[in-house]
C-alpha cells in the first residue's frame, strides 16, 4: 500500500534531482518495454516532467507511477545509475498444511 509519506518523500527526492540525467524504464504493453535517457525538467505537486534526449520531447509522470513501478527511474550519480526507489523485495510465504 502506498502511504502519503511515501509520496511526500519521493516528491522531495525528485525535486532535489531536477536537472539530473536519468534512465526511464517502462512497459508499452504486449511484452514491449522501453528504456530511454532523459533529464528531470520540473517537479509539480502531482507530477514531474521528464525531457527525453533522443527526440527532445517532454513527458509527464505521476509520483504513483514510480511507487507502483509502472515506470522505473534510475538517477545518474556521477559514476553510474542508481534506482530512485529501492528494488522490491519479495517475501515467500510459508504454506500451512493441516
Amino acid at each position: 500500500m502506498i502511504c502519503r509519506s511515501d509520496i511526500a518523500n519521493l516528491k522531495t527526492d525528485i525535486l532535489e534531482k531536477v536537472g539530473q540525467k536519468i534512465i526511464v524504464k517502462g512497459s508499452l504493453g504486449r511484452c514491449k518495454a522501453f528504456e530511454k535517457e532523459a533529464t528531470i525538467e520540473k517537479a509539480y505537486p502531482n507530477i514531474f516532467v521528464v525531457k527525453y534526449e533522443e527526440n527532445n520531447r517532454n513527458v509527464t509522470y505521476s509520483y504513483t507511477d514510480v511507487l507502483t513501478r509502472t515506470v522505473e527511474v534510475e538517477v545518474f550519480d556521477g559514476n553510474s545509475y542508481a534506482p530512485l526507489i529501492p528494488p522490491l523485495v519479495e517475501h515467500k510465504r510459508k504454506r500451512n498444511v493441516l
